[in-house]
């Protein structure tokens, strides 16, 4: 197969709890991951040397050297699976940087896939110390778009009970928080992991325990950029709205609703109200 086009989908973190800090500085974290339809897209042509191309509405700014994560991914996978190959690979960039939704993450997972097929080689396993090492979010990405329980220092993930059906509403008011900065943030790093999901939910009973859990990134985000704090004001000011928190570190919140009607219902009134921000209404995939 000469080129792949795939997703790299947008994750959402809808909890995540940082229980901890290893010696070696990263964070332990506890965190329920899931994934929206809204994505990047990954395009890969076997080719004799490596290069990557950007475009789409948030390709400004993007790297196209090896400090892309891209291109960190492919290097990884060839080295581990002694590829003398190369190909071209085409980042169409649709989702916000420095957003909290696993953009470069969801990008470099994509990338791992698509050319373990294009050059006909055994994928890399979501815990491969080669994946864990390109970030926190690549393992989940790989592994995904299930919903899943992401522990450790990301790598350690297990699969949940089907979560109800429901759409979300995607806001990010247009600033970035870089992740380092809201970690630093953090005014304690030992706090209490997720309570257990139950085996059995219907969209009350999920949105009363997602309600009950945190994200601990929240606070330093919002003084970091308070139109964070505004984002989320303004979508739990809406009807439809039944749960709305921040996903990662930040800027992006994510609005739960019933269906999609409700979604584009929600997002067409934070649009009007707010028209330099992104606003996307999504499934729930699950």
């Amino acid at each position: 197969m000469a080129t792949i086009k795939a997703n790299a989908p947008a994750k959402i973190n809808l909890t995540l709890h940082v229980t901890g800090q290893r010696e070696d500085g990263y964070h332990l974290l506890d965190s329920m991951v899931t994934f929206a339809e809204v994505s990047d897209i990954i395009t890969a042509t076997k080719a004799i040397d490596m290069r990557l191309t950007v475009s789409g509405p948030f390709a400004m700014g993007v790297p196209t050297d090896h400090s892309n994560l891209v291109l960190r991914a492919a290097e990884a996978l060839r080295i581990e699976r002694g590829v003398k190959m190369g190909a071209h690979l085409h980042l169409e960039k649709n989702l916000p940087h420095a957003a909290g939704i696993g953009g470069g993450s969801s990008d470099a997972a994509t990338t791992l896939r698509v050319l373990a097929q294009i050059w006909d080689v055994e994928p890399l396993a979501p815990d491969h110390p080669s994946v864990v090492a390109l970030g926190a979010d690549v393992p989940v990405c790989l592994r995904g778009p299930a919903p899943m329980r992401m522990q450790g220092i990301g790598e350690v993930l297990s699969d949940l009970p089907p979560l109800p059906r429901a759409a979300m509403v995607l806001v990010n008011p247009g600033v970035e928080v870089p992740t380092p900065v809201a970690f630093q943030g953090l005014t304690r790093k030992d706090n209490p992991p997720m309570t257990e999901l139950p085996q059995s939910l219907d969209l009350a009973k999920f949105i009363k325990w997602l309600s009950a859990q945190r994200n601990d990134l929240t606070p330093p985000a919002v003084a970091h950029a308070p139109v964070i704090g505004d984002a989320l004001r303004i979508l739990r000011t809406q009807r439809a709205v039944l749960w709305a928190g921040m996903s990662g570190s930040g800027a992006t919140c994510v609005a739960l609703v019933k269906d999609m009607g409700a979604a584009r219902q929600v997002a067409r009134a934070v649009q009007i109200r707010e028209q330099s921000w992104w606003v996307v209404p999504t499934p729930l995939i699950n």
